[in-house]
């Protein structure tokens, strides 16, 4: 079985990614952490594209992609997490490794996609790699002030709540639409290209405010998608 091709390279580039993300978020470096979640999901994506291109399919394949998201998209995000909560005084020292749910949360949800036939064309629960583009914006708005988020983002309570949160979507029920095309007209694909379009308006008018709002309207467009198909008998 080969073990080296363009695909499982693509997809240690992700991995490494997120290991020297962590080193810079232990560091204190949160934009470049933030910013290597973004790295490392470039590199997730073309590992998937080129494997389809190429064909290159493997168990190999599978388990690293699944390992390599673990790092970048499951323990970076929950650093990021500790890292903005061990920065709030006055909090009990034990408060920060709470952040650590999310990696827990993080490796139950991958381990319930690899063995989940019903994930071959949409997801069930909120991917990884959204959690922690969410994520990832948290450095951005603070180090830009965005909102006055200096005086509501660094609030621990709002933190935690935002790890039970995200950490209970990544393994709910709830089936999420994937940006994925079987065609590329616009019948079939309504709600891919209107949700791209408004995150397109949104990124334009808001910049990397717009990167929470994006995710959310992706769980709520998949939610409410999800309650309106009809039940099948």
């Amino acid at each position: 079985m080969k073990i080296f091709n363009i695909p499982n390279t693509l997809t240690c580039g992700n991995l490494t990614s997120g290991c020297v993300g962590i080193v810079m978020a232990f560091h204190g470096n949160l934009l470049w952490a933030a910013a290597l979640i973004w790295i490392g999901a470039i590199f997730d994506f073309f590992d998937g594209f080129s494997a389809r291109l190429l064909k290159q399919f493997s168990p190999i394949g599978g388990d690293l992609d699944s390992l390599a998201d673990m790092v970048t998209f499951g323990v970076l995000p929950s650093v990021i997490y500790f890292q903005l909560l061990s920065n709030i005084e006055h909090l009990p020292s034990y408060l920060p490794y709470l952040a650590f749910i999310m990696a827990a949360f993080s490796a139950l949800r991958l381990a319930k996609f690899n063995v989940d036939d019903r994930q071959t064309t949409s997801f069930v629960g909120l991917p990884t790699p959204a959690n922690a583009i969410f994520v990832s914006a948290l450095p951005f708005i603070l180090s830009d002030n965005i909102l006055n988020a200096q005086n509501w983002l660094l609030n621990p309570y709002l933190l935690l709540i935002l790890v039970v949160i995200f950490s209970f979507l990544l393994i709910a029920e709830i089936p999420m639409f994937a940006l994925k095309f079987k065609t590329y007209g616009w019948k079939g694909n309504e709600i891919i290209y209107s949700f791209l379009l408004i995150s397109a308006i949104a990124i334009v008018a808001l910049k990397v405010a717009s990167i929470p709002f994006i995710i959310l309207l992706y769980i709520l467009i998949s939610v409410i998608r999800a309650v309106g198909k009809p039940k099948q008998a």
